[in-house]
């Protein structure tokens, strides 16, 4: 099968199209005909290596799994002999962080993984971007404790992270103030924010209004600056470790103090979140921005825009063309 492979950290000319072979597929196994997949900043982290310490998880020297991608869509095309939930020609989505390999023809998951079944009224293309961004999304807003008649700012409201957490948050009933720049202020009025400040135009963190919680999607800013955007009690969550690790750190401080607080968005993902993602999507509360789309065949561009920082939602590899 064809597949983009990296064998050494990097920037993105470590990733080549190569043949390989297609994966196993064990008793309890789903295979997938890949149609779309993404590059996000999961996968440009884990392909240079930064932070050096995610070397730990991935290997010292050099990567340990060669094929990168976290999200994909597509068509069952076998399954293992005691796979209960799935069989062959249904149109699936999912994650799969860890073991990787989602920018290939064929990947391997396990049944009980995150994967479900597509919601009938999305593309391929639609659906693969929406795992990575609203699982981290779902994990701020459980770590907030964020429900109805709270009021929340997200930061980087444009970003895979930022407009998931937008969406869901309008859906829960939270009256949401995002942050974004000139050109997309509309886009981002568009996914249900109450209220646009153009971060381009003042700064954001000496907004008079105050916040049950401060979502920084995208790891820009830190608890010292935003710390006056807080109610009492009020919570302070980043998608970035911060300065010295610190956003790891303060959480066990700030507690000791009272009032507002530091809070870590530790993201978990079974298959009761792929449900409820399904269940979202279908449902409409929650569509993931695409930016651009990319064929596999020119991966290493879409990893090279994505690392410019100005991606707007989600970056598409469609590995089957679209019809």
């Amino acid at each position: 099968m064809k597949a983009a492979v990296h064998s050494r950290y990097g920037p993105p000319d470590v990733v080549r199209i190569a043949e390989v072979d297609e994966p196993s597929v064990g008793d309890k196994d789903v295979l997938v005909r890949v149609h779309a997949t993404t590059v996000n900043r999961t996968d440009c982290a884990y392909r240079a290596a930064r932070p050096f310490f995610v070397r730990a998880a991935t290997g010292l020297a050099r990567p340990r799994r060669a094929i990168l991608g976290t999200e994909f869509a597509g068509v069952v095309e076998a399954v293992g002999g005691g796979v209960t939930s799935f069989a062959v020609g249904d149109r699936v989505f999912g994650y799969n962080e860890g073991p990787f390999g989602t920018h290939a023809e064929y990947l391997s998951v396990p049944e009980d993984g995150m994967i479900a079944t597509m919601p009938a009224n999305v593309t391929f293309a639609e659906a693969a971007p929406g795992t990575e961004g609203s699982h981290y999304a779902l994990a701020f807003i459980r770590t907030a404790g964020a429900r109805a008649g709270q009021e929340v700012l997200v930061h980087g409201a444009t970003g895979a992270i930022g407009s998931a957490a937008v969406q869901l948050l309008k859906g829960l009933g939270v009256t949401v103030t995002a942050v974004c720049d000139t050109p997309n202020l509309e886009l981002v009025r568009g996914l249900g924010a109450d209220r646009v400040v153009d971060y381009t135009a003042q700064d954001f963190t000496r907004d008079a209004q105050t916040y049950d919680a401060v979502f920084d999607a995208v790891g820009k800013s830190t608890f010292g600056r935003c710390r006056r955007l807080l109610k009492p009690g009020g919570a302070y969550l980043s998608s970035e470790l911060g300065p010295w690790c610190q956003n790891l750190v303060l959480p066990l401080v700030t507690p000791l103090f009272g009032g507002r607080r530091v809070k870590f968005p530790f993201p978990g993902g079974d298959r009761e979140m792929m449900w409820h993602l399904r269940e979202l999507i279908e449902s409409g509360q929650f569509r993931p921005v695409i930016d651009r789309r990319y064929p596999l065949d020119r991966i290493v561009d879409a990893y090279r825009y994505v690392e410019t920082g100005k991606k707007v939602g989600n970056v598409v590899i469609e590995v089957v063309p679209s019809s």
